[in-house]
């Protein structure tokens, strides 16, 4: 009986993070089908059957043929309930999206992972003309962005009224298509890696994704610890950026990889190492590679530093590629 009844509290919390996402209404088709990207396979019907036992409980509030919003008591029991299995959700979200991409760099066709934040209408501009320096310095995952207005969608991510949505290539979609061309990819995790002279020298703060459920990247922004706009005017200061490893066998083909997706405007990387050798002073396992990756927030901190904060979700939706547009024809 308590296996069923946490298989039951799994399937609730995954419908109140879908309805978490949603400024609008949901109803239980679409819940239903955004269930299977989170492998949860549930009918129409027992959604619905769900949603009535959670309407029960003032966890959502249903809303006719429109659908259900949830309550605040259902916010509260996303932070509070099954906190065994947060561990590791990180994690498990990079491995889902990674599967889930499908990028083809040379045919430029195909979903991408990117990281949202929401702006207020006013103070976009300003945001972009903050983000001048690291985009213009590479501290980035790619120039490729993508812009929402209110009432349009970044992939899932519906943008709320009086904000503008900002999407910015996540370095998932590196893991995935890696993933697709046959290179396992082990995430170790996120970190703050210090630039001197515009080189990475060293992380100097870290959070595995494997024991985590916030994203590092988003943790790091909050609470302030990054100095992106002076790493990109001066070339020393603190970034974000993800540390990966691959097997030794596969450095070659990573390479090729990593070179089509650069002709894609996709250049993540910072360094890959060599097979057993520390990569800005972390060890890697026997035969292991690692290889660091920077953190497709990068711009969205230097807007924060500047005194511009958003609203930001890491790896938080997929979009079709040919939706991004270059940063440099927003400022135009």
């Amino acid at each position: 009986m308590l296996v069923e009844h946490q298989d039951i509290e799994r399937k609730v919390c995954s419908i109140l993070r879908i309805l978490s996402d949603s400024p609008e209404p949901v109803g239980a088709r679409i819940i239903a089908r955004q269930l299977k990207g989170h492998g949860i396979d549930l009918t129409e019907r027992a959604v619905r059957y769900h949603l009535k036992l959670m309407d029960e409980r003032g966890l959502t509030r249903c809303l006719g043929r429109d659908g259900r919003l949830i309550t605040e008591q259902g916010l509260e029991e996303i932070k509070s309930a099954l906190v065994a299995d947060k561990v590791g959700f990180i994690i498990a979200k990079i491995e889902l999206l990674a599967f889930r991409t499908s990028f083809d760099p040379e045919k430029l066709t195909g979903q991408v992972v990117v990281n949202t934040s929401l702006y207020p209408k006013a103070r976009f501009k300003k945001a972009l003309l903050a983000m001048k320096d690291a985009f213009k310095m590479g501290l980035c995952v790619s120039s490729l962005v993508a812009v929402a207005e209110e009432g349009q969608k970044l992939g899932d991510v519906l943008v709320p009224p009086g904000r503008v949505g900002f999407a910015t290539l996540c370095s998932v979609t590196i893991n995935g298509t890696l993933l697709k061309a046959g290179v396992p990819m082990d995430s170790r995790f996120g970190g703050i890696l210090q630039l001197k002279g515009s080189r990475p020298v060293r992380f100097v703060d870290l959070i595995h994704y494997d024991g985590s459920s916030l994203d590092p990247s988003e943790a790091f922004i909050r609470a302030r610890m990054t100095s992106v706009g002076e790493a990109a005017r001066y070339g020393e200061g603190k970034i974000v950026a993800n540390f990966r490893e691959v097997p030794a066998l596969c450095r070659p083909l990573a390479e090729k990889v990593l070179g089509k997706l650069e002709n894609a405007g996709i250049k993540g990387l910072v360094v890959m190492g060599r097979p057993g050798e520390a990569v800005c002073e972390i060890q890697v396992g026997l035969n292991r590679v690692g290889i660091v990756l920077l953190g497709g927030l990068n711009p969205v901190a230097a807007a924060d530093e500047a005194g511009v904060p958003a609203e930001s979700r890491a790896m938080s939706t997929l979009i079709d590629y040919r939706q991004m547009v270059s940063y440099w024809d927003l400022l135009t």
